[in-house]
């Protein structure tokens, strides 16, 4: 029997997409006219945020490899044959190749049957491991290759009216999984608890808002305790205490948008030295709001906020940057780190960009205070300044939560 190495699955209808068909064809012009400018034949992409930002299709990995060619009169996704005609169903307006697993690195088969030939070829430099490379560099033996990547990045940075559509309402559910986790909590209840909760209130939100979307990677992190000690800290079976310093961290996903809700909190009190610290944050993250507007850089924003925690003595305990971009970004792919709100980042603020800010300290156990303190708010900047699209309240006057 012949087991071929690609295929078309055409299976079923194409789906309503996450945006409007002349979203994706002013993205798709965007990138062709830099490619015409710098003289690409193709892009040949890899990450999960830029082939779902041009064809609206987010792939699942699991160890297999997927694409998006583009040159200047098609647009072909390649996916793997274990999808079925997912990925066909969601690629907006363009043609889906499948490679099958019945031969080693079909994947790269399926490329070089969207893309025969091609002298100047665009890829991403930050996302093609070089095994991947290699592979694709032996079928185009007379082939340059530049980065792609980077530009692109900067293209994503500007959103449009139909993604700060998207992003608005992921604040607002984000703010329904913020009140979902303060219904939940409670003296000894563990944390995963709390975060199922909110979860659970958000996906069941997105399904209501967005009919015709996938439900995926929605998540919570409600850390309490030692836990509050890194942003990223995972879930676990700890229970909260009175008194414990707690992290709200609710994460709704749209179609591969991202949006946050980050709040400290405290359950029925926190102790002086809590509270001062916890409002010098808050001094930092009002004065941040105040910074957010057009044609400040990024990198002079970071400074004024340090001085402020330099002047309490608690800069040595800042962990990371003032704040990020937002768009299509996960806790496990993408990011656009060229709008970054920190000290080695230049890049000037734009209407239309859209960013957080979020400082964070964290006090090592042991030290009065300890824990890890956090408030996030969404801003999108406008032409005279900038518009806060969060509004769960923040704050020692708000969140110690009594119970």
């Amino acid at each position: 029997m012949h087991m071929p190495k690609t295929l078309q699955i055409k299976n079923g209808e194409k789906v309503t997409p996450t945006f409007s068909a002349q979203e994706y064809a002013n993205r798709q012009a965007k990138l062709r006219a830099y490619m015409a400018s710098h003289g690409i034949d193709a892009a040949v992409f890899t990450s999960y945020h830029n082939i779902n930002y041009y064809s609206d299709f987010l792939y699942c990995a699991f160890g297999r490899h997927y694409g998006l060619v583009v040159t200047q009169d098609k647009v072909v996704t390649i996916s793997a044959n274990i999808d079925g005609g997912q990925p066909w169903r969601r690629t907006v307006g363009t043609e889906n190749i499948v490679y099958t697993d019945w031969q080693r690195d079909n994947f790269f088969v399926a490329i070089q049957q969207a893309l025969p030939r091609a002298g100047r070829v665009g890829i991403e430099f930050d996302h093609l491991n070089l095994l991947s490379r290699d592979k694709l560099a032996s079928r185009y033996p007379d082939a340059e290759w530049v980065d792609i990547a980077a530009p692109c990045m900067r293209m994503r940075m500007i959103k449009s009216a139909e993604e700060h559509a998207i992003i608005r309402q992921g604040a607002r559910i984000a703010d329904i999984g913020g009140a979902a986790v303060v219904e939940a909590l409670r003296d000894q209840v563990p944390e995963y608890e709390v975060a199922l909760h909110a979860t659970q209130a958000m996906v069941r939100e997105i399904a209501r808002t967005f009919p015709d979307a996938e439900l995926m990677d929605t998540w919570t992190w409600f850390q309490s305790g030692l836990n509050t000690d890194g942003a990223h800290n995972p879930v676990t079976a700890r229970k909260v205490n009175r008194g414990d310093i707690l992290s709200l961290n609710c994460f709704p996903m749209i179609a591969g948008y991202y949006t946050a809700l980050e709040r400290t909190l405290f359950l029925d009190h926190c102790s002086d030295e809590h509270l001062r610290l916890w409002e010098v944050n808050v001094k930092v993250h009002e004065a941040g709001l105040k910074l957010i507007k057009p044609g400040m850089r990024c990198c002079d924003i970071a400074q004024q906020l340090n001085a402020i925690f330099l002047e309490h003595d608690l800069l040595q305990y800042r962990t990371f940057g003032y704040g990020h971009s937002f768009g299509t970004l996960s806790h496990y792919y993408g990011r656009e780190a060229g709008l970054e709100l920190r000290e080695d980042i230049d890049t000037v603020l734009e209407p239309g960009m859209v960013v957080s800010i979020e400082p964070m300290i964290m006090i090592p156990q042991g030290r009065p205070g300890a824990g890890g303190y956090r408030e996030h708010d969404i801003l999108i900047v406008t032409e005279e300044g900038a518009e806060n699209i969060t509004h769960f309240p923040y704050g020692p006057q708000h969140n110690i939560i009594q119970r």
